[in-house]
């Protein structure tokens, strides 16, 4: 009898302290001395900073808005992982090669060079038409820029895309150089996706960009023919 008395005191004082405990969690909070402005910026939480270009992802932490360029933009978070300078060095050279491409690809049909006038105007066929000699003397030029631009970014201090080349003297305007820098840029990679969008067409309809809005022929060879 006695042992079952104290279970029962023992299981009221347990359910009287959960009862107390579960009030005093609904119980207003001590006050606290009030902190300055300045420990509360510090040491308060911080609403991360969003994308501009992704608005419901986080801001790259590497990429600075003093970038020529400048998006916000990094989906797949390269910049975490390699070199920026490095990478805005081949983000600058692949919208040059993609400028010069985009024209070559237009190019061929309204005019061509003596040496070229066999060449078909479709870029795909032309591009099996170039002779050993001419892919070896290509891919040397290649070489020696890569070997250049390597040196460049990793020995030197100088900015991206600057390998001192600017016979028109367009950078000698300091006002205007910030200018065309993010002018070159932006249209590289206008032309990235225009050089892409137009080898897509030629690998579908066999046939140059011009060709194919002259003859309105966006249907892929083999497809829609009855």
């Amino acid at each position: 009898e006695w042992s079952c008395r104290w279970s029962t005191g023992m299981l009221r004082s347990v359910l009287l302290l959960a009862c107390v405990a579960a009030a005093g969690a609904f119980a207003p909070a001590a006050t606290l001395p009030r902190a300055t402005t300045r420990a509360a910026v510090s040491r308060g939480p911080r609403m991360q900073e969003m994308s501009e270009a992704i608005p419901f992802m986080s801001k790259p932490a590497k990429l600075s808005s003093d970038m020529q360029g400048y998006a916000g933009f990094d989906p797949l978070g390269f910049s975490d992982y390699y070199d920026i300078k490095w990478l805005q060095e081949a983000e600058i050279k692949h919208g040059r090669i993609c400028m010069l491409a985009a024209l070559g690809m237009v190019f061929p049909e309204f005019s061509q060079l003596p040496q070229f006038s066999s060449f078909s105007t479709n870029p795909l066929e032309a591009f099996y038409q170039l002779s050993p000699g001419g892919w070896a003397q290509i891919l040397v030029f290649i070489g020696i820029v890569e070997s250049f631009s390597y040196e460049k970014i990793f020995y030197t201090d100088k900015a991206a895309g600057d390998l001192g080349f600017d016979p028109l003297r367009l950078g000698s305007n300091p006002a205007s150089l910030s200018h065309y820098k993010t002018a070159e840029v932006k249209n590289g990679r206008l032309a990235m996706i225009g050089f892409s969008g137009m080898l897509h067409h030629a690998i579908l309809t066999k046939s140059g960009p011009i060709t194919q809005i002259m003859n309105q022929d966006f249907v892929p060879k083999g497809l829609g023919s009855t």
